[in-house]
């Protein structure tokens, strides 16, 4: 769990030219305060906000917007993925990470329908934790290890409908490819030789011809209908 290894070295995000905003809902005190520490304590990031329920970020999400919001599934009340289309409603540049102790093939389902980009398990070291955060914001899907290969292979196991239109160029299912077997935006470009722009362009189009909304939505829809593997 993030809040306990204090001894885990700091990796320095310095770098970017403003702090990296999170925000983060988790009802649990102690593991609250601890990310709320780490994230401070840590150069190149700022916790904007710390929320102990889904309904208490609702009403006071509003004063800084966060690039990234640290999400608990099991929260008091509204739970974490019945909140995240509220959030993302509201919020459409703000990226979703889960950070959860479930792993559960049903939890992660609903997440990833949700709109989460990513889900971290609560035992995830601090430095881990950090670099997924700093890679959710360049456009990537980090996963812990375990929910990546139950990721997997709950979509193998589901059966494609019985016609996958889609109509995708050869240059977007290649870029779909690559998103899906882990990518960034920006390594997308540099593996295609082509400008962050030029990507963007191709995401605006996979997203209308696939009647999704996100990245993660974007996979898992590729995933389900064998566009890609």
């Amino acid at each position: 769990m993030p809040a306990s290894e204090g001894t885990e070295p700091q990796m320095n995000f310095g770098n970017r030219h403003e702090p990296l905003t999170v925000a983060i809902i988790e009802d649990q005190r102690d593991i609250r305060a601890g990310l709320q520490m780490l994230i401070n304590g840590s150069p190149g990031f700022c916790c904007v906000g710390a929320y102990g329920s889904m309904e208490e970020s609702l009403r006071a999400l509003t004063v800084e917007v966060p690039k990234i919001a640290l999400v608990d599934i099991g929260l008091p009340g509204m739970s974490g993925t019945q909140g995240i289309p509220l959030l993302r409603e509201r919020y459409p540049n703000t990226t979703f990470l889960i950070l959860s102790v479930y792993k559960d093939d049903q939890r992660i389902f609903e997440a990833l329908c949700a709109g989460a980009s990513g889900y971290l398990l609560k035992k995830t070291p601090p430095a881990k934790l950090l670099e997924s955060l700093h890679e959710a914001a360049d456009g990537g899907a980090p996963m812990s290890p375990e929910i990546a290969r139950r990721v997997v292979a709950l979509f193998q196991k589901l059966r494609p409908p019985a016609s996958a239109e889609h109509d995708l160029t050869p240059h977007e299912v290649r870029l779909l490819q690559l998103l899906a077997e882990g990518y960034s935006c920006r390594m997308a470009a540099k593996k295609l030789d082509v400008t962050i722009n030029t990507i963007r362009f191709h995401m605006k189009s996979i997203y209308e011809k696939l009647h999704v909304h996100s990245r993660s939505e974007a996979v898992a829809k590729g995933l389900r209908n064998q566009i890609v593997r």
